[in-house]
């Protein structure tokens, strides 16, 4: 059995990844990154907030065509293929609004030079996978849903963008919108009395990410996923049970990215990590999970490099 070491959100960052797989045991052999005796799978979210985007595409992508490492799609890959992707209808399938062009913009300037290298490096962010299953684990971006993966499943057969999957994704009436929401985003609900809070952006939200896994239903509070200081200010109220996904304890264990997490990084259940410790933010954290094979997640399995800044 392969040792896998499971990589969590890099947005541009690429002297903290080097660092990371340095400490992990891997070494640049015929300009790529590996070890003979594990395999890296990075969560997505390899752009988008970092000054270093390129750099780590020129990591992560040799190592994952050599197959020395396996990748899922994490939202800012799936982002910026629509954003550059035409709308039969008109404009593009994400708006070129100006909150959308601030988020793309230090990815667009680091391609400005070579618009042919940015569209081959979109369609290869196409065949990245939403999710992988290897049996005895699970990866992906942000929420393992078995409602939406096999919704997915039964009409597009793979877990991948097809160009109708892609456009039916972006319309907000249509079940793929909702399924490439929950996947790649998370499970969100609305607050409710009308309530809403500013996220680290800046951006108002009458919505909250929730612990998607918890097996009881508790508070809005509770169940937030963001900031303490954030998280003062949402409802005591109690959440509705329709709110949650639910992860059972006897599933494989799943690892996911995407949700900023902060402290010192820890499983969440027995079966249950996240492995996206802000590195895109000052003082955040680069992490991976080290898995052996365990059905049981141990702390002692993550490592980290803090971000150099």
């Amino acid at each position: 059995m392969n040792a896998f070491d499971i990589i969590g959100d890099i947005h541009g960052q690429a002297e903290e990844l080097e660092s990371l797989l340095k400490k992990l045991g891997y070494y640049k052999l015929n300009g790529t990154y590996q070890n003979k005796d594990r395999k890296v799978i990075f969560l997505g979210d390899f752009i988008d907030r970092g000054n270093f985007q390129k750099e780590v595409i020129e990591i992560v992508r040799p190592m994952i065509d050599k197959n020395c490492a396996y990748a899922v799609m994490g939202n800012h890959e799936y982002n910026a293929i629509c954003y550059a992707t035409h709308d039969p209808d008109g404009g593009f399938l994400r708006k070129h609004s100006d909150k959308n062009f601030n988020q793309h913009k230090a990815f667009l300037k680091a391609y400005e030079s070579n618009l042919e290298e940015y569209q081959e490096l979109l369609e290869w962010f196409k065949k990245l996978p939403l999710w992988i299953d290897f049996g005895s684990f699970r990866v992906i971006h942000a929420c393992w849903d078995d409602v939406e993966i096999n919704r997915i499943l039964k009409k597009y057969k793979k877990p991948v963008l097809t160009d109708e999957f892609l456009h039916q994704s972006t319309k907000k009436n249509n079940w793929e919108y909702q399924a490439i929401e929950i996947l790649l985003k998370g499970k969100e609900v609305s607050l409710p009395n009308g309530e809403s809070f500013f996220d680290k952006d800046g951006n108002e939200r009458t919505e909250m990410r929730v612990s998607w896994w918890s097996q009881e239903v508790s508070t809005y509070r509770d169940m937030f996923l963001g900031p303490e200081d954030t998280r003062k200010l949402i409802s005591n109220q109690k959440i509705k049970e329709d709110c949650l996904v639910g992860y059972n304890k006897e599933e494989p264990p799943v690892f996911f990215g995407h949700y900023w997490m902060n402290g010192q990084p820890a499983v969440l259940a027995t079966n249950i990590a996240c492995v996206d410790w802000s590195v895109a933010k000052k003082k955040g954290k680069l992490v991976a999970y080290s898995w052996l094979g365990e059905k049981i997640l141990q702390d002692k399995n993550f490592s980290y490099v803090e971000r150099n800044d």
